[in-house]
């Protein structure tokens, strides 16, 4: 048995007895998420292998995790869903890549990630996926026309209508209901060789990865754990930083002696108490949208409800039409309503990041200084109060700092949207450098409100 540890992350694509079965001593973990790794105590010459992650219900790994393990000297290996994404972004660097859903997002045959995402269960029942991984149905496509039991025309087809629709709605129930009367045998050809494992192109690059951590646990071919290109030493590992924190340390900027604000602290500062911030982030967002269905030749209702499979005239389905005030739904032409969902639920069907276009209309808006003082009287109200006022969780921060939003008839999942807020986690974090000025200004509040 090797003296070097393997850590596998993985689960709905395959099952910890299946990861024991190649790699016996290996530590099985759940899918990866953001500081997942860093929590793991690693030394040189160990293999982290990242075959499955989050990326919705929780912050998905990092970059600069990944970075860091491999200046760790750690041998960091991706494949089959997250990990083949990941180490197609990070090959440059050291991380490496294997199997086919990897070759494809190197080769920029895809790019997004809902190609490998799925809809799973709990870990308790062994992560049972409830969707189809759109890679498979792309790779189960090719070999059904690669063998002549689906042809090529019928597995085009079928991958247009999975496309189409959301990776959350992506069952075999609702793709039998999407594609042509005459795929349909041919969909049931797919379903049943992927549920077999005979197309399941993750599970098969999974098993390959293993097998090959397996006869090789220690170092790589002519390297050396920790071994990098001139490259890396030259400093382009700088361009392996994701673009958010890229952004975050450009602007990075002293404003005080000992105290430094980014331009996204400015935009976060709008988000949290700026009212006219709801307009601008839907312009914006909206602005991309256009610029996203002009691509690809489509006005903007129609690549809307392309993305989010709503067929015309069909009405929004319940779970779309939560997204929106029952103000909307009553008066907002079908255009309207499509654009404002795309808008609101943006993580779920777009990887382009907003953050930069907001950005850039906040800079030239009238709303830049007061924006920027914010952030600055919240550092001071912060470093007044500091071991006098205890700073609550994040759950708790959001909580609190979402009464500010209440609306009557506006659930609070629309109130965040409408702020570029993906829940009340990820509030909750951006409230926590505010929340002495909020409480301040509260206390202010109710002094002018007394008789």
């Amino acid at each position: 048995m090797s003296s070097h540890n393997v850590v596998v992350y993985a689960g709905p694509t395959i099952s910890r007895h299946e990861v024991l079965s190649v790699v016996p001593h290996a530590r099985v973990r759940p899918p990866v998420a953001r500081g997942d790794l860093l929590a793991e105590t690693w030394r040189p010459g160990d293999t982290a292998v990242i075959i499955d992650g989050y990326y919705r219900e929780r912050l998905s790994v990092g970059h600069k995790e990944i970075l860091w393990l491999l200046d760790e000297g750690v041998r960091v290996v991706g494949a089959a869903s997250m990990g083949a994404l990941r180490a197609a972004e990070l090959s440059p660097y050291g991380m490496s890549g294997a199997g086919t859903v990897f070759d494809m997002y190197a080769l920029g045959e895809v790019d997004g990630d809902d190609e490998v995402a799925v809809v799973h269960g709990p870990a308790d029942r062994g992560y049972p996926a409830g969707t189809a991984a759109l890679v498979n149905i792309r790779y189960g496509c090719r070999e059904g026309a690669r063998t002549g039991r689906i042809p090529a025309a019928a597995g085009e087809r079928i991958v247009r209508a999975a496309k189409a629709l959301p990776f959350m709605r992506r069952t075999w129930r609702e793709l039998d209901a999407a594609v042509d009367s005459g795929d349909r045998p041919f969909l049931a050809t797919l379903e049943r060789l992927i549920g077999t494992g005979e197309w399941d192109v993750k599970r098969l690059d999974a098993m390959a990865a293993l097998r090959a951590v397996g006869e090789r646990p220690g170092e790589r071919s002519g390297e050396r754990p920790g071994e990098r290109s001139a490259d890396w030493a030259a400093g382009t590992v700088l361009t392996g930083i994701t673009h958010y924190e890229a952004l975050k340390w450009r602007s990075r900027r002293e404003y005080a002696p000992g105290r430094w604000m980014t331009d996204l602290d400015v935009v976060n500062a709008g988000r949290l108490f700026g009212d006219d911030y709801p307009r601008l982030h839907e312009e914006a967002l909206t602005g991309l949208l256009t610029d996203f269905a002009a691509a690809e030749g489509l006005g903007l209702e129609a690549y809307a409800r392309a993305r989010l499979g709503v067929a015309e005239p069909a009405a929004l389905p319940p779970v779309l039409a939560s997204w929106l005030t029952e103000t909307e739904l009553a008066v907002l032409p079908a255009a309207d309503r499509l654009r404002l969902v795309m808008v609101r639920v943006w993580p779920s069907w777009q990887s382009e990041d907003w953050r930069p276009v907001v950005l850039e209309r906040v800079r030239e808006s009238d709303d830049w200084r007061e924006w920027s003082e914010i952030v600055a009287r919240a550092d001071e109200a912060a470093e007044r109060t500091r071991g006098r006022l205890a700073v609550p969780p994040p759950e708790i921060c959001a909580k609190i700092f979402l009464r500010h939003w209440h609306r009557e008839g506006t659930p609070a999942k629309v109130e965040l949207a409408r702020r570029g807020f993906t829940g009340m986690q990820e509030l909750g974090h951006t409230v926590r450098r505010f929340f002495a000025l909020d409480v301040q200004n509260a206390r202010a509040a109710e002094r002018r409100a007394r008789p």
